[in-house]
């Protein structure tokens, strides 16, 4: 099986990447520019994380647009990182376009490093938007195309864990896109409430 792997530099989407080199797939990896204040940052953890565990340099999709059209504090400096999170359809356009991806390269499914479903904040996050992704997913590529979450029934307490132990270092997955996470964003407060 092939698999076009979302990854964003981040440790959850790293180490979905490092799950599917560790069974054997045959993976594309994705960075998705979204106009994401935190690109550069990302994009740049992204790179050197998966060179570190030998596997492929990840493919752009340059789409800086969507974000200074579809504002949030993700994506406009001027908004709030923590209030303002919600990006609606993000997680939507990062599964068309790997879908898409996935139908060039010949690949059967695309993976998403989304967290158990009771730590979703957004709609775009649940077990059901996944299922209804599937389907709306393989009708538009004309074939199937499964959507993988192996996370699903992660908690980050529990990817944090599985990382260590496969030794994920160099990972970055601040909202704010500085040299130091800033401590208060959603990414940031999700390692804050495990350690609680």
């Amino acid at each position: 099986m092939s698999i076009v792997t979302l990854v964003s530099g981040g440790l959850d989407s790293t180490l979905v990447a490092l799950l599917a080199r560790d069974e054997g797939l045959e993976q594309y990896p994705l960075f998705v520019d979204y106009g994401q204040r935190a690109k550069d940052k990302e994009l740049s953890a992204c790179r050197a994380v998966l060179a570190r565990l030998g596997l492929p340099e990840p493919k752009v999709a340059e789409l800086s647009g969507f974000g200074s059209l579809i504002r949030s504090g993700l994506t406009d400096p001027t908004m709030r990182v923590l209030e303002d999170a919600f990006t609606p359809g993000r997680n939507l356009l990062f599964l068309l376009l790997a879908s898409a991806y996935a139908v060039q390269r010949g690949a059967d499914a695309v993976s998403i490093g989304l967290l158990h479903e009771d730590v979703s904040l957004f709609p775009d996050q649940t077990n059901a938007f996944l299922v209804q992704a599937e389907v709306m997913l393989s009708m538009s590529m004309g074939r199937k195309i499964r959507v993988i979450a192996p996370l699903a029934e992660f908690h980050k307490i529990d990817v944090v864990a599985l990382a260590q132990e496969k030794g994920i270092v160099g990972t970055y997955s601040c909202h704010l896109g500085n040299d130091e996470a800033c401590g208060a964003c959603i990414a940031c407060n999700e390692f804050k409430f495990e350690e609680a």
